[in-house]
């Protein structure tokens, strides 16, 4: 079964080399010359690895495994310190069901004239899965398969996700559809008071302490724009009381389990049934799958993932010995684990403690090109400590149990470690380039991950992605709530197309979010769309707490739930020439005042027809600047300012909008998101400068998932 039909051709990647500006790197060379070794699916690490197949009598060919691989360009690497061409390890066709991570060391480096390469043989697609194919089904009387795993019986397998036929199947939950409400918060148990929340109530019979294995039930509670993720400890019948063996960690009010909130149980045997289901019995080690019509089990492809990890890039930053100049084109990554933790899981925010099937520490000039990360637990892929000038271009990340690519750690903490600063300049994670890929479909297990998450990390680039269908933030970037100490500045925001996020299961969310004083960040030449929130908070430019110093430019946003730009506190910000259209409750809001210049709003056009206000929150002090911008309502409802005030007061009372006008922008057509101007427009004469929008999102076609089936929706809107 293969995830993409072939590779791109040289010929066409070197044709979008020179259209795009992306620098060819001298890896290409190595694509009309033989390899230095081969792997291959039927090949034996006893052979030498220097023929692509086996010979005739099988006494040499490629090697098995890429440990072997590797061992093999280390030794080359070590009798060829001056070797002035790549050493490239070629990658055959079929699926490599990896029993450990693949790791990369500073021995396996290579030189800027020399790289390390690690790539697909032409023409054909390498996937590497840590994952494990599950055969010998029993069908039931009910038409229900069923396979006996005894290391799971043995406690040595566990895993949360199942994928039938390349397609994500949800392990079985109540309800079916939607979610059950918290139906009254209650304090803390003794056990975890002053520490977090623990406990919820429920209503009806929605939670039975008769259920199966109750100890395995998963609940998912949906706070504001974090979920906790819970196992079960005790169910109380008579106060219809669930208490859990971990809790939040936060006694904060965003933590907390209210009266209300949402909230889904998985795991449940008895709730298996509907098509797809399935539920896995740890005690016996028998999974049941309930087939959807047209499945049979001897023609369907059925993976549960084993690995929570697929690649390994392990410097060391005390030595300072770096895996640097290593590119890896065009191989497939697929199925990675993640496991419910005995305590449960709770992130204060973006799920930025989970792992990454794609994991680099102390690594340098790495390139990922054309290569596909999907079906997996966690996130896609991060760079943590000690990385820099590493690049990832012309990349797919789709089905993703949590985010795409993290900047700035990687690993597995809580949030307090990732919170935590550098200590030196080798340690700082910064100049990373994210260009031309594709990130869709995240948070199927982990809803609140995003898509780009940059920490504590400066001088990195994201442009020309198309980032879609997850239910958090697009890009979030900075890690310092106020105006302490951020290491996140001079980050480029550029082109990005960034669209259905939120999908209102979360709130608190925006299609670009920042944190923290960040000199030299500029967001410009962005589209965001369709992005809406649970209950509150769906922006498309969110410069939340102490986001400062940050110029947001030439973007389009448009079709946001609560507005188009949003911010609760900051400094110095610059808002200029942006298109805010079409938001749902008000089209620009300011949560606090402050005793200094919040930000600046010029040459921007405000366009929307229903009859939500222009501005929302607190302007009652002077502290911003606003002018040389077009508002205007296609519905004909009045457009009133702060305290009430029509545009001519506005200006007399305050001083604000001085040269602003409101006026009909002449968009060319606006409701089907042709923002182009028409000529005449006042928007021209006040200093707005047009800008291409169309230019936004990847430079090519998505070539490489193009025959991806629809991918499975985990949450439903209310």
């Amino acid at each position: 079964m293969h995830f993409r039909t072939k590779v791109w051709s040289l010929l066409f990647i070197s044709g979008l080399l020179a259209t795009s500006g992306i620098d060819a790197w001298p890896a290409d060379l190595a694509r009309a010359g033989e390899a230095d070794v081969y792997v291959a699916v039927d090949g034996n690490d006893a052979w030498s690895g220097k023929l692509p197949e086996p010979n005739s009598d099988r006494t040499d060919g490629p090697v098995a495994s890429f440990a072997r691989a590797l061992e093999l360009v280390a030794a080359i690497r070590a009798a060829e310190p001056a070797r002035n061409r790549p050493v490239v390890v070629r990658v055959r066709g079929g699926t490599y069901w990896l029993k450990e991570p693949i790791r990369i060391t500073p021995e396996h480096s290579g030189t800027e004239a020399s790289p390390t390469v690690l790539e697909a043989f032409p023409e054909e697609c390498p996937i590497l899965s840590g994952g494990r194919p599950i055969a010998n089904w029993q069908v039931d009387d009910l038409g229900y398969w069923k396979a006996e795993l005894p290391e799971v019986r043995e406690g040595r397998w566990d895993f949360w996700q199942l994928f039938v036929n390349d397609k994500r199947r949800y392990v079985a939950r109540l309800p079916h559809q939607g979610y059950y409400t918290i139906a009254d918060q209650v304090p803390p148990s003794p056990q975890a008071e002053g520490k977090g929340f623990d406990r919820i109530r429920y209503s009806g019979d929605d939670v039975k302490a008769t259920w199966h294995n109750l100890d395995d039930v998963m609940v998912m509670v949906f706070q504001q724009w974090s979920v906790a993720k819970m196992r079960i400890a005790q169910v109380d019948p008579t106060e219809r009381l669930v208490t859990f063996k971990g809790h939040t960690g936060t006694t904060s009010w965003w933590a907390a389990f209210g009266k209300g909130h949402r909230y889904i149980v998985f795991n449940v045997a008895e709730a298996l049934g509907t098509p797809g289901s399935w539920y896995l019995d740890r005690r016996t080690g028998v999974l049941t799958y309930v087939p959807v019509p047209g499945e049979e089990p001897a023609s369907s492809v059925v993976v549960a993932p084993r690995l929570s990890e697929l690649l390994l890039m392990e410097g060391s930053i005390p030595q300072q010995q770096w895996v640097q100049h290593v590119h890896v084109r065009g191989l497939t990554f697929a199925h990675t684990n993640w496991v419910l933790p005995p305590s449960g899981q709770f992130f204060p925010q973006a799920e930025v403690g989970l792992g990454a099937a794609i994991m680099a520490w102390g690594a340098r000039h790495v390139l990922f090109d054309r290569c596909v990360v999907r079906h997996v637990g966690e996130y896609a892929m991060a760079f943590g400590l000690g990385c820099k000038h590493n690049r990832v271009e012309n990349c797919e990340f789709v089905d993703l149990g949590g985010g795409g690519i993290k900047i700035g750690h990687a690993g597995r903490a809580d949030w307090q470690q990732v919170a935590t600063m550098p200590s030196h300049d080798e340690e700082l994670v910064s100049h990373h380039v994210i260009r031309n890929c594709l990130i869709a479909h995240g948070g199927r297990l982990h809803p609140p991950a995003v898509g780009v998450w940059i920490g504590q990390s400066p001088f990195n680039r994201i442009e020309h992605n198309e980032i879609c269908d997850f239910y958090y933030t697009g890009i979030s970037v900075g890690w310092t709530w106020g105006y302490g100490r951020s290491e996140a500045h001079h980050n480029i925001i550029a082109y990005n197309h960034v669209h259905r996020i939120g999908q209102r299961v979360l709130s608190d969310m925006g299609g670009i979010y920042t944190l923290g004083i960040q000199p030299g960040t500029h967001v410009h030449n962005n589209v965001f769309h369709d992005i809406h929130c649970y209950q509150y908070g769906g922006w498309g430019l969110y410069t939340d707490e102490g986001s400062s110093q940050i110029v947001m430019e030439k973007n389009l946003v448009y079709r946001t739930s609560t507005g188009g730009f949003n911010q609760h506190y900051g400094r110095e910000n610059h808002i200029r020439n942006n298109i805010f259209a079409f938001a749902e409750q008000h089209q620009i809001s300011r949560a606090r005042t402050e005793p200094h210049l919040s930000f600046s709003f010029q040459r921007n056009i405000v366009f929307w027809d229903n009859a939500s206000p222009l501005f929302s929150g607190n302007w009652g002090d002077e502290n911003f600047e606003l002018d040389f911008n077009v508002y205007w309502n296609a519905g004909g409802h009045p457009i009133r300012f702060p305290g009430d005030l029509t545009l001519r007061d506005w200006k007399e009372k305050h001083g604000k909008d001085r040269h602003s006008v409101i006026a009909d922008p002449l968009f060319v057509d606006p409701q089907s998101g042709d923002f182009r101007l028409r000529e005449g427009s006042p928007a021209l004469a006040l200093g707005f400068e047009p800008f291409d929008f169309t230019k936004a999102g990847r430079l090519t076609p998505p070539v490489l998932t193009q025959n991806l089936p629809p991918v499975s929706r985990a949450f439903d809107t209310p």
